[in-house]
């Protein structure tokens, strides 16, 4: 059976164009995984929506980078202006949980099964939280943004985690319309830290050969 590809780019246009309409801003609910990838995504979504940014990155094993990232998101969100309010939430940092949802699958190439579990593991938890701190609009997550990333596994665990939680889920491919590189533009304007790797051990020993998470 064919199944015709989706352009998550487009879905997300056509909402966007909905609420400008509209005149109503929504609430949305953003999982972020570092401040290179959220500046874009802020720059861009703000004009649409009043955001929640929810740092939630138990993947990160080391605990002085995890306190460098969060530190750096919420300077990025102090400096950069938004149409709409931006809020900053931290989530339980607990890189226990992020080992074992990976057991067993920890000898795996980047973007295969390891990486599924990781991303299902933070976005259900962004999901989780914005059903219990809601009501939000919406929710969805930075990491579309990266090249590295697989925008199709992505938007499926997001549309996973919604029916499970009720919270409508944004699609996205940020990555498009020159998204990643405006958030490359924005890291040098603010100075940002732009990590090379994704944050776990395992993308660490590989490197990621300069992209951010």
């Amino acid at each position: 059976m064919n199944h015709k590809k989706r352009s998550y780019q487009k879905e997300l246009d056509a909402i966007l164009e909905r609420i400008k309409k509209s005149g109503h801003t929504p609430r949305l609910f953003l999982h972020s995984c570092c401040a290179p990838c959220s500046s874009y995504v802020l720059e861009y979504l703000s004009e649409y929506f009043e955001i929640t940014d929810f740092f939630y990155n138990p993947n990160i094993t080391d605990a002085d980078e995890y306190r460098k990232r969060s530190d750096e998101l919420q300077r990025l969100i102090e400096k950069q202006p938004h149409r709409n309010a931006v809020t900053f939430i931290e989530g339980a940092y607990e890189p226990a949980v992020f080992y074992e949802a990976v057991r067993g699958f920890e000898n795996c190439r980047e973007g295969e099964e390891r990486c599924a579990r990781c991303f299902r593991l933070r976005l259900f938890e962004a999901a989780k939280m914005a059903k219990e701190t809601g009501p939000y609009d919406y929710f969805t997550t930075t990491l579309t943004i990266s090249p590295l990333k697989d925008a199709r596994l992505l938007n499926e665990t997001g549309e996973a985690a919604s029916e499970l939680y009720g919270v409508p889920y944004l699609p996205c491919d940020f990555k498009k319309k020159g998204g990643y590189q405006r958030s490359i533009e924005l890291s040098k304007e603010y100075d940002l830290y732009r990590q090379n790797y994704c944050g776990c051990i395992f993308s660490k020993r590989r490197d990621y050969a300069g992209h951010p998470a």
